[in-house]
């Protein structure tokens, strides 16, 4: 699980990303095509054709990470627009992550008995 430090924003890389692209080249899509600093500490998250993979772009104190996760069922819920960037809350990113819909939460039915 990714953990992100107070104050780390992170953003969805809107539309659909190439997943044979490496660090460096995402790091020149969020200067070019989202016009951001790659290193400034915010982490960027791209998606795939086929919405089961994601890629984040995270670069801290120590230098620049890429973490990969992908979906064995089910696909990671994207917004519609399809260029650009969107802000989620590091709470939104843990749902996206875990493959929930993090536009609208639920809680999990329980019995209200046990019996």
């Amino acid at each position: 699980m990714i953990t992100a430090a107070n104050g780390t924003r992170v953003w969805l890389a809107l539309g659909v990303t190439d997943m044979r692209r490496g660090m460096n080249t995402l790091a020149r899509q969020v200067q070019q095509s989202l016009n951001a600093d790659p290193h400034c500490g915010d982490m960027f998250i791209f998606r795939g054709m086929q919405s089961n993979l994601v890629k984040v772009l995270w670069a801290d104190d120590v230098g620049v990470s890429l973490y990969i996760k992908r979906l064995e069922h089910g696909h990671f819920i994207w917004p519609s627009a399809t260029n650009g960037v969107v802000a989620i809350s590091a709470s939104q990113m843990a749902c996206l992550l875990e493959g929930i819909d993090w536009r609208h939460p639920r809680k999990t039915w329980r019995p209200s008995a046990v019996g």
